[in-house]
């Protein structure tokens, strides 16, 4: 009988906290087993505000997935995310050491090594290094070099990192809750694991995950990140401004934006009214063509602020595969249109991919991260038997993988 694993992915988001537990047999697909979401406190924009505040926040998540499944949940997948993380581009070269030219796995761990020797801003750390593309003798686009012949190998890489005190702070939130930390991924590359397919990967795609504080940006290419981005804006302040906009309460502008809201101001009628006091104690009637002009003119000002950051990559309007959306802030009527117009691309709702599950809301956006950090665990597990570079989430972990490479290749 085929070992069961047990895989839990923790989003730590600044309106929520989501755990995603799930079990996994060698070969099959992931059968999610609990899913839980309180509301976030002690986070702000992906950061740690209050340590206290966020430790009970996580620790009523924890209890409420555990009474889910009947089991404790010891150790997890940590999401991390925050305005403080940033990306760059690296570059390594060294010489093939043996004296046939043949490229062993110590090869490319020493040009991973080489990749991740770049200039960190103070108090940063690295979080990830991803490596895109191998060269060769001059030979690119090679994604498995171990092997091949060649006197010079170069790599392409995508550094993660992020501010060490951000890091420490969430690290000691989760520990004292009493779960173990797998490790950290960086949020957004998760989502990416749960709601594209490697096709898209392949021709060109751009995950954006609309959160309550932040939007995450991946742009993956050839099956690998190409670029990735949080920028400090989310649904949360379209709710402020609905709340801003009409002279309401927040709780009451979030009713509006779930329940009357809708993206595109065109199509709602003129004539159309909402009467606050069905929703509340306040009273007043609304236009919702104006609820909808409100939400239209943040939701374009959030596209307008990812298409920048595909200009900086050259990108803009030339994904094959165009957008997925995902995330809790993508939920709007009419919001795949407005995101068509934008981007001047296909545009689409990313909804977790190859999950099998009995509960309803294995099928939420608001979840595709906390799934995302199952399938990373999951795929990180499977490694040796399906070696996939990318994949590896931190340079520790690159290291430690390989050094079992020879097994796993030798006839």
């Amino acid at each position: 009988m085929a070992s069961v694993t047990t895989i839990t992915g923790l989003d730590i988001g600044s309106t929520a906290v989501r755990v995603a537990v799930a079990q996994a047999n060698a070969g099959e697909q992931l059968q999610v087993v609990g899913l839980a979401e309180v509301p976030s406190e002690g986070i702000h924009k992906g950061v740690v505000t209050s340590i206290d505040d966020a430790v009970s926040a996580i620790s009523s998540c924890l209890e409420k997935a555990e009474r889910m499944t009947g089991s404790p949940v010891e150790h997890a997948w940590v999401g991390i995310n925050g305005s403080h993380i940033q990306a760059q581009s690296s570059h390594g070269v060294i010489a093939v050491a043996k004296p046939n030219g043949e490229i062993g796995e110590d090869d490319v761990s020493r040009v991973v090594e080489a990749a991740q020797a770049v200039t960190t801003p103070p108090n940063y750390e690295i979080l990830h290094v991803l490596p895109r593309s191998f060269t060769v003798d001059g030979q690119t686009g090679i994604k498995d070099p171990i092997g091949m012949t060649g006197v010079r190998l170069e790599v392409e890489a995508q550094i993660i990192e992020g501010q060490i005190a951000q890091v420490k702070n969430l690290t000691k939130c989760v520990y004292r809750t009493g779960v173990d930390i797998d490790d950290l991924v960086l949020g957004i590359l998760a989502t990416a694991e749960a709601t594209v397919t490697k096709r898209q990967k392949e021709l060109g795609v751009a995950v954006v995950n609309i959160g309550g504080a932040t939007t995450s940006l991946l742009v993956c290419e050839d099956g690998d990140p190409l670029h990735a981005a949080i920028l400090p804006v989310g649904s949360g302040h379209i709710t402020n401004d609905i709340a801003i906009g009409l002279r309401t309460s927040i709780d009451v502008a979030e009713r509006l934006k779930i329940d009357y809201g809708h993206a595109q101001a065109a199509e709602v009628g003129k004539r159309e009214e909402i009467d606050l006091a069905e929703l509340s104690q306040e009273e007043g009637v609304i236009s919702r063509r104006h609820l909808a002009e409100i939400i239209e003119a943040r939701l374009e000002e959030i596209f307008n602020l990812v298409d920048r950051e595909l200009i900086k990559i050259e990108r803009s309007g030339k994904l094959p595969s165009g957008i997925v959306l995902t995330g809790g802030g993508v939920k709007l009527v009419g919001l795949i249109e407005v995101a068509k117009r934008e981007f001047r691309l296909p545009a689409t709702i990313g909804y977790p991919l190859e999950v099998v599950s009995p509960l309803e809301r294995v099928n939420d956006p608001a979840f595709s991260t906390a799934l995302g950090l199952v399938r990373w665990g999951q795929a990180q597990a499977q490694a040796p038997s399906g070696f996939h570079l990318p994949r590896f989430s931190s340079v520790s972990q690159v290291l430690s993988k390989l050094k079992g490479l020879p097994k796993f290749f030798m006839p």
